[in-house]
């Protein structure tokens, strides 16, 4: 183990992109979108808009699929010149419903991770989107019995996760936070003096992307995959 983990106590997991697939399935049915919608504009003229959309409407639908399926319409309505007809709306919506009722598929060495944790660690899970669209996923995966707790949340920042942190009586030098993104899941963490193990994955959401700072690289480990941090940890 390496010696700035002597204090780590408990460890916090991400879910999407960090325990099993996510942003694939978004990235996926904004590709039917676009198809949908190429008799109207070009495809990466379609994704920009529902970016923007997105980005409009998260302060009033937050974070999660069904936010995103509201986007999906709202854009298609924009492009369009509101002349999309209901047939085509319900397309976009069994889209959305195909969206959240995808299977489960965990990243590799994920239940392989957390089986040779659970008996070193507390594990919990800080996880943001839609609580219903959360709890289902997690249920699906199977992996729900390696958490002693789980956290569903609007959103992740540094107060967010003091707030986590002083009602689950942690010591944020007690708290190791995994997951991959650094906006969400890193960088927030270190601002109040907690570690994290950041593990990019190969799709990212745009509204994650961040570069990586230098001074804060002594606060995180940046490593490929989750299956290192069984090395580094025990």
């Amino acid at each position: 183990m390496l010696k700035i983990f002597d204090n780590i106590n408990i460890i916090g997991f991400d879910a999407d992109d960090t325990l099993w697939k996510n942003e694939p399935h978004y990235r996926k049915t904004e590709k039917e979108l676009c198809y949908l919608l190429q008799n109207y504009l070009p495809a990466d003229k379609v994704s920009e808009i529902l970016f923007q959309t997105e980005m409009a409407n998260l302060k009033l639908l937050g974070y999660g699929a069904k936010s995103f399926i509201l986007s999906l319409i709202e854009t298609a309505i924009k492009i369009s010149g509101e002349k999309i007809s209901a047939s085509e709306i319900q397309k976009i919506i069994n889209l959305g419903k195909s969206l959240i009722d995808q299977p489960i598929d965990l990243l590799p060495d994920v239940e392989n991770v957390l089986t040779s944790l659970y008996n070193h660690y507390k594990l919990i899970i800080i996880t943001k989107g839609d609580l219903l669209d959360q709890e289902t996923k997690l249920a699906k995966s199977g992996l729900k019995k390696y958490f002693h707790h789980i956290e569903i949340v609007s959103d992740k920042n540094s107060k967010v996760y003091s707030e986590i942190l002083r009602k689950l009586n942690i010591n944020p030098i007690e708290f190791l936070m995994v997951g991959n993104s650094l906006k969400s899941d890193i960088l927030p963490i270190t601002n109040i003096g907690a570690f994290g193990i950041y593990i990019p994955y190969h799709t990212t959401w745009q509204h994650e992307v961040v570069s990586e700072s230098n001074d804060k690289q002594n606060s995180y480990l940046h490593v490929d995959k989750i299956s290192k941090i069984v090395d580094l940890l025990i």
